[in-house]
């Protein structure tokens, strides 16, 4: 035994022990056969030896056929009589079983090592500088030019472009675990979510940091609700918060003040020892946290509940039901119908007596339901009142929220006060559960993707929908990313400068860590095509987060679950490059890698990851651990070109077809029909020079049939 384990490293050693124990196959011992029992060995031996066919084997085993592979196997003429004795017969098979195991992990050593030959050697870029925190990094966001970081009992603030930190707020007694930051225009307005689900709002202007309010912190603990999801408008005008209770669920709106927030800061209303409490809250050399300035709370607009589940109708007639339904507001839902209490139970009865296999037995605790939110500019789509359709422009003016295990995409109106009813005013209904939803950073285009596995595009800002399109079969989606319309111009992938319209490109990370490219465009018919297959032999390569780089056109960076950080291209579904820090890290498992990218500048931060088995040390700022790495992708010779000339003026892209699809009706009718004005032009003026040329030839003609019949040329 210890000789086999031996050479079970070695492919040649395996080959020749196989060779030996096929001729050997443990022999039984001549004194335990009986004279009659080998007699009936000889007269066995020609039916058994017929059985396989005499012919010489390829020198390889490619050759060698997989259906019947025993038959081309050299037999122990002995075994067709007599099996190996006890203990032998169960030596015998644990050999085999570890002769097996052994022949199959070398089987997925070559493999590996002809996969690994076969890959083409990525160019591995280092990051450009390191930040080391004395903290452990648990969340990451970025606006303008500053870096957010979440770390124990507060968060830091750095400089995009030195990595310098200019920050620090530790003023909490628990850990942070995310944070937001929502670009005001020349203010930032920051979110901060703790471990005990206490949400913080922060507003960071010039040099001075200011708390706002903690929106759901109460001093009766017994009252505490947890916040589990935030989500803030575009351009910070709504805030939406969802929290938990005592077993209930519910999501809170607020309309943010920040015109008020602006006068407030630039006017402060300060004691008369203000300036003995800044000094006192100096975080940094240029930050001043103000506690002495009070600023204006959001006020609470709308609280809403989950959908109630429907049971029998309490109306006695199908007119009490459509009265029921004011403007048409709410239809969809579901709630308002005519379904009886008796049937609903007699429909029960019929599911649980078909599948009475599958229910019986104990079943868990079903969690509390969640959701999926999105603020939403005006649109042609909801039908809302007059008074919300004259909002300004830019500015949300509708929440769109769907639950879990809910096929209904509910639209919410957000011109109302608390007072007011929380009705929806437009239900979506999809033909599945909605299990991931995405709204594009100019909220123009949102995908509704169900558990059937079916995705739908809806292009806002037109008002009509792109189309439909269904993963292939078993896969759901996990979560989608929009990526920054771009086109091919001469070769490159470039952004036009000027907005376009009814276009729309997608990527969809699967469940089973596929990866698929979705494109729309106007009326055609959307195309999706595979990026990244699902891995079946090495799934330390399976995709576990995607991010698309909005300063690279075309481009996503794949986050692995062995660590690796790859950048795709997603016209050719080719890797580019990969991306990884100086040193190699442990990483947790499973990996959840922290990072973000910036929408503006051509860079991502990535945090260097944790050992699984080592406790991380606060106090040490040259633990590995608590490094955060910066990636600048002007920096690498690859990307370089690609950053800098990526984007196109609209006038060089006159004459490109691919381009002339993706204007607006109004001015593919202009261009038209100035193109169609200068060819008519052009052609009148040939024509008119041919006229031209010709009337000269036939002057030229006359002149000289004139002097050859005159008198005097006779």
């Amino acid at each position: 035994m210890p000789l086999f384990l031996c050479g079970a490293e070695n492919r040649t050693q395996v080959e020749t022990l196989l060779a030996f124990r096929v001729s050997q196959k443990f022999p039984v011992s001549p004194s335990m056969m009986s004279t009659k029992r080998s007699q009936t060995q000889k007269m066995r031996l020609p039916t058994f030896t017929q059985k396989v066919l005499l012919e010489v084997p390829s020198p390889t085993e490619k050759d060698w056929s997989k259906d019947n592979i025993e038959d081309y196997v050299i037999k122990d003429l002995d075994q067709g009589v007599d099996s190996l004795p006890q203990p032998y017969r169960m030596i015998n098979k644990l050999v085999n079983l570890v002769f097996d195991l052994a022949w199959e992990l070398i089987e997925e050593r070559d493999t590996l090592k002809e996969s690994e030959s076969d890959c083409i050697q990525l160019t591995i870029y280092p990051p450009l500088t390191e930040v080391q925190l004395n903290k452990m990094p648990n969340c990451m966001a970025i606006s303008q030019d500053y870096v957010f970081i979440g770390v124990g009992k507060g968060f830091f603030i750095y400089n995009l472009y030195n990595t310098k930190r200019i920050c620090t707020w530790e003023k909490l007694k628990v850990d942070v675990t995310s944070i937001w930051a929502t670009d005001l225009g020349n203010e930032i307005l920051i979110a901060l979510l703790d471990e005990m689900g206490i949400i913080r709002l922060f507003y960071f202007y010039k040099d001075s940091l200011f708390l706002i309010k903690a929106i759901n912190e109460v001093e009766d603990t017994s009252k505490h609700n947890t916040c589990v999801k935030m989500a803030i408008s575009q351009g910070g005008d709504f805030a939406a918060f969802l929290l938990q209770g005592v077993g209930d669920v519910w999501l809170d709106v607020y309309k943010l003040p920040k015109e008020s927030w602006l006068k407030e800061v630039e006017h402060p209303q300060v004691t008369s020892n203000a300036k003995k409490k800044a000094r006192q809250t100096q975080l940094d050399m240029n930050i001043y946290f103000r506690g002495d300035i009070k600023l204006s709370f959001p006020v609470p607009i709308m609280k809403i509940k989950p959908p109630k589940p429907i049971t029998g109708t309490t109306f006695k007639s199908p007119l009490e039901v459509f009265a029921k339904i004011e403007d048409c507001y709410g239809l969809g839902s579901g709630q308002n119908h005519f379904i009886k209490e008796s049937q609903w139970e007699h429909q029960a009865e019929i599911f649980y007596t078909s599948y009475r296999k599958f229910l019986d037995g104990e079943w868990e605790e079903e969690p509390l339901s969640s959701a999926t939110f999105h603020f939403l500019l005006p649109s042609c789509l909801t039908a809302m009142p007059a008074e919300v359709r004259r909002s300004p422009s830019g500015v949300a003016c509708i929440l769109g929220i769907h639950w879990t295990r809910s096929h209904n995409f509910f639209l919410y109106s957000l011109n109302r006060t608390l007072k007011d009813k929380a009705d929806p005013e437009g239900v979506w209904p999809c033909a599945a559960p909605i299990v991931v939803s995405q709204l594009s950073c100019c909220s123009s285009y949102l995908v509704l993707a169900c558990e059937d596995g079916v995705l739908t595009l809806w292009d806002l800002a037109e008002g009509f929908p792109l189309g439909v399109v269904a993963l292939p079969e078993g896969c759901t989606c996990q979560s989608l990313h929009f990526l920054k319309y771009f086109l091919i111009h001469k070769g490159q992938k470039m952004f036009p400068e000027g907005p376009v319209k009814s276009q729309m490109k997608c990527v969809v990370l699967c469940t089973d860590a596929s990866l698929y490219l979705v494109e729309a465009s106007g009326t055609q018919e959307p195309t999706i095509s595979m990026l990244v297959e699902r891995p079946t032999k090495h799934i330390d390569k399976a995709i576990c987060a995607v991010a698309p780089v909005p300063t690279l056109p075309g481009m996503v960076l794949i986050f692995s679950k062995n660590g690796s950080v790859n950048l795709m291209d997603v016209t050719k579904a080719e890797v580019i490059c990969a991306f990884a820090p100086p040193r190699s890290y442990h990483l947790e498992v499973p990996w959840e890698p922290l990072f973000v990218v910036s929408s503006h500048h051509p860079c991502f931060l990535l945090h260097g990851g944790c050992p699984a088995e080592t406790e991380a040390t606060t106090d040490n700022a040259n633990d590995p651990w608590n490094s955060v790495f910066y990636f600048n992708f002007e920096t690498y010779p690859l990307l370089e070109n690609i950053s800098k000339n990526c984007t196109i003026p609209l006038k060089d892209l006159v004459d490109d077809k691919v381009f002339s699809r993706v204007l607006p009706l109004e001015e593919r009718c202009q261009r038209f029909l100035q193109k169609s004005f200068q060819t008519l032009k052009k052609n009148q003026m040939k024509g008119h020079d041919h006229w031209a040329r010709l009337r000269k030839y036939s002057l030229i003609l006359q002149k000289e049939n004139t002097k050859k019949f005159t008198p005097g040329t006779l």
